[in-house]
């Protein structure tokens, strides 16, 4: 008798590979990692969506922002700023180098896999390698403002009206290094909290930036330190440091 009856027409392999396919599926460890495999997935779309539109995560790499930020903090910035959000004065903001503020950076390592593991994570806000090619500062001068170093008794004036820093560092002056600049159109100046080791607008005047960071350079508005835990705060722009200073 010829066994060709036994065999599974054309028809017949699809029904037989999807009733496998179903007993597959009904094992509990294949739903349990089909499961935890999708989870996976729609976590870093959804990560490298926020990070695309709405925050990125940063470290710090320079002690020109203590005691608000120490080196190696990890801060969230809110990229809707300046674009959809206004910055305002006191805010600590991210930007990219204006051109010439930090020398020569290093763009990139020597190990191709590692630098392209840490591109990977990078895209979906887990890491942050590119931190040293951006700076921190806060914002002291906002568009059209007048700011001068210093009066009488050392305190930074705007358009007239001097103010006193708690966000400064202890120990340092509000600045050693006299000013006094008018903030061009969608620009702004910026300076560190740590006046005393801080690159900031002060020392880039000669540059043909002229000091003044453009708001095309800005990443966004840095409002949390997410990490060491020690370190969790909500960063504060000082409000009342600024509420006196009129309109330029």
């Amino acid at each position: 008798m010829s066994n060709l009856g036994f065999l599974e027409s054309p028809e017949q392999k699809p029904k037989g590979l999807l009733r496998r396919f179903r007993r597959f599926r009904k094992n509990p460890a294949v739903n349990f990692i089909a499961d935890l495999v999708t989870i996976v997935i729609t976590a870093l779309v959804l990560s490298l969506l926020v990070k695309t539109f709405l925050v990125r995560s940063f470290y710090i790499p320079s002690e020109s922002m203590q005691n608000t930020l120490m080196v190696d903090d990890r801060i969230i910035v809110n990229e809707l700023a300046p674009n959809l959000i206004p910055i305002s004065h006191g805010d600590v903001v991210v930007f990219r180098d204006p051109g010439g503020w930090l020398g020569n950076t290093k763009t990139g390592g020597n190990n191709f896999l590692v630098d392209s593991w840490d591109w990977f994570l990078s895209a979906f806000g887990i890491t942050a390698p590119d931190s040293d090619e951006h700076l921190v500062k806060r914002v002291i001068g906002l568009p059209g403002d007048h700011v001068v170093c210093c009066d009488a008794v050392g305190k930074l004036q705007i358009n007239g009206v001097s103010i006193t820093e708690p966000y400064v560092a202890k120990g340092s002056e509000p600045s050693l290094q006299k000013f006094d600049v008018v903030v061009p159109p969608n620009s702004y100046w910026v300076m560190g909290d740590n006046r005393g080791d801080s690159a900031d607008s002060r020392y880039h005047m000669s540059l043909p930036s002229k000091g003044f960071v453009a708001k095309s350079f800005m990443v966004g508005r840095a409002f949390v330190v997410s990490y060491p835990i020690s370190h969790w705060a909500w960063l504060d722009d000082f409000p009342n440091v600024f509420k006196a200073v009129p309109k330029p």
